[in-house]
């Protein structure tokens, strides 16, 4: 899955949510599920090759948590 905006770093990601930031993410794939809220797996940036990883916790659609 993918986060919106395109963050270029998982730092800036980081930095965004903690300043409180609407952050939501996206799945290319349209044949897959929609968001849950819970966990789930993150990369980018995106449409480049992915330079980070990382886990997000969900809760109503946007980011809380990255780690």
């Amino acid at each position: 899955m993918y986060v919106w905006p395109n963050y270029k770093t998982k730092e800036e990601l980081k930095e965004a949510i903690k300043a409180g930031k609407i952050v939501t993410i996206f799945e290319a794939n349209p044949l897959l599920p929609g968001t849950p809220d819970g966990t789930v797996a993150i990369e980018g940036p995106h449409p480049e090759a992915y330079r980070w990883f990382a886990q997000a916790t969900l809760k109503d659609g946007r980011i809380t948590n990255v780690k």
